[in-house]
């Protein structure tokens, strides 16, 4: 229990669960929409609102949720309007936000900023700003997701057949992509943007193996995600403890939370193939 004492482990903790609430909630239409590559994409693009953040002299995530969500609703009305396929579009918003990340960071003043933290994340120096943050995210994204559940659930699992019954799947699919991006702002400080993928994915992919509603998914989605943040944060204070070696939280969370999808998976197929196996008349 030492481990509650320092003020950064509880706004570590505290910032754990307000993210998997997210991350628990969004990934689930991630998984099921197949929008990983999308969701990827969009963890990058913010590279180029941090940097602009950090040349106006204002706080990074801030300009980061704005670049992101417009970047983000950009390449959905693209891809709507023009010939182009998705993938492309992603390919190349998310190679201009790293360029112009890296552009506006060269011409920032001064000496430039560490940005170790933005990319591979550092969970232990999140600030109560951040906090205020993060809870503000998960009221907009439960607030939407409640009172659009319906739609939002024909849309992801089939657009198509959604907007011939009346459904306005456009504007949908572009509130989702906003919904992904207010994620990624929320998840960068745990995890950072270059693992974002992982906790919008692994946390999603695992609760569909154990239950068949989005509800469902979205509620054992988010109770995996917690328990990874949470595990990942006590080992990698164990570890700095006992041998004091610092271990990266984020990557820490990410491996476990790999780790556990794959030896999931692994039993889960186990168990398939000795039930066919078992079962009479069975080839």
């Amino acid at each position: 229990m030492a481990i509650f004492q320092y003020a950064f482990m509880r706004h570590a903790m505290e910032a754990g669960l307000l993210v998997s609430i997210a991350c628990g909630i969004i990934g689930s239409y991630v998984v099921v929409k197949k929008m990983a590559f999308m969701a990827g994409g969009v963890a990058h693009i913010s590279f180029g609102g941090i940097g602009l953040g950090y040349f106006l002299g204002f706080n990074p995530l801030l300009t980061a949720m704005a670049f992101t969500t417009a970047s983000a609703i950009g390449i959905g009305f693209s891809t709507k309007k023009s010939r182009l396929s998705e993938d492309t579009l992603v390919g190349v918003f998310w190679a201009s936000g790293m360029a112009l990340g890296a552009l506006f960071i060269a011409l920032t003043p001064g000496y430039p900023p560490d940005l170790f933290s933005y990319l591979f994340g550092d969970i232990l120096a999140v600030s109560p700003t951040d906090l205020i943050l993060m809870l503000v995210i998960d009221v907009v994204i439960v607030l939407a997701v409640s009172l659009l559940y319906k739609e939002l659930l024909a849309v992801a699992f089939d657009e198509e057949f959604a907007q011939v019954r009346g459904v306005p799947a456009g504007a949908l699919y572009l509130l989702l992509l906003a919904l992904i991006a207010f994620t990624v702002i929320a998840l960068i400080r745990a995890v950072g943007i270059i693992l974002v993928i992982a906790l919008l994915t692994i946390p999603a992919a695992m609760a569909r193996q154990y239950v068949r509603s989005l509800k469902g998914m979205m509620v054992l989605s988010t109770v995996f995600g917690a328990l990874f943040i949470f595990a990942g944060l006590f080992l990698s204070y164990v570890i700095n403890l006992n041998y004091g070696v610092r271990l990266s939280s984020g990557a820490t969370i990410v491996l476990l939370g790999a780790l556990s999808f794959f030896i999931t998976g692994a039993i889960k197929n186990s168990r398939r193939r000795s039930g066919a196996i078992s079962r009479p008349g069975t080839p």
